[in-house]
């Protein structure tokens, strides 16, 4: 069987998006068939509208980039979860989406399956490093095997050597520089060599 990667992720403005993509061609290029899936929206649509960012990055995604359903967790043998940081925490969208999955982790489906994570946040020290530990809780219940980037490359210290996943601190509307978008690119190749190994 081989390596199916599903990498889920809320993105408002579209940092993260830009992260979710090159975690899956990073995968994709390791042989690995990814589903690329963005979650629900729950924010109304005036919050949405009085951010001309917000607005249009949800325009341009909307028909592009399925919806993650719980079916995509069950097929996928790999994960790779993305959220922008909201007061050091995981995005409220991204976490009803997680706290769905009570029949999946008592059946046993995230068990020994390998998963990595990825951040945005408009300040550098704004809780990246915050977010993706606060995220990663779930994978410790869900019994996942966690696999953080490190420092197994030298390219992860152009993107600021974060060891616990690829994080891009926006400024107010940079969107991923190319370091960052090399590193986020080499944790989905990273994740997908792992979940090969662990296959057997």
């Amino acid at each position: 069987m081989g390596v199916r990667v599903a990498v889920v992720y809320y993105s408002a403005t579209g940092n993260v998006h830009a992260l979710a993509q090159a975690v899956a061609n990073g995968a994709q290029s390791r042989g690995a068939e990814v589903r690329l899936r963005r979650v629900q929206e729950l924010a109304p649509d005036t919050a949405i509208d009085a951010n001309p960012a917000w607005r249009a990055h949800v325009d341009a995604t909307k028909d592009q980039i399925g919806e993650a359903t719980l079916e995509d967790l069950e097929w996928a043998t790999a994960y790779a979860f993305g959220t922008p940081t909201r007061y050091g925490n995981v995005s409220a969208q991204l976490k009803q989406f997680i706290d769905q999955t009570g029949v999946q982790w008592q059946a046993g489906v995230f068990h020994a399956k390998p998963v990595t994570s990825f951040t945005s946040a408009m300040n550098r020290h704004g809780g990246q490093e915050s977010t993706l530990l606060s995220l990663n809780n779930v994978f410790y219940h869900w019994g996942c095997v966690i696999v953080p980037p490190g420092y197994t490359d030298p390219l992860l210290f152009a993107a600021g050597g974060n060891p616990y996943g690829t994080s891009w601190p926006s400024g107010g509307g940079e969107t991923p520089d190319q370091a960052t978008l090399e590193a986020a690119n080499y944790q989905g190749r990273h994740l997908a060599d792992i979940a090969g190994r662990l296959a057997g």
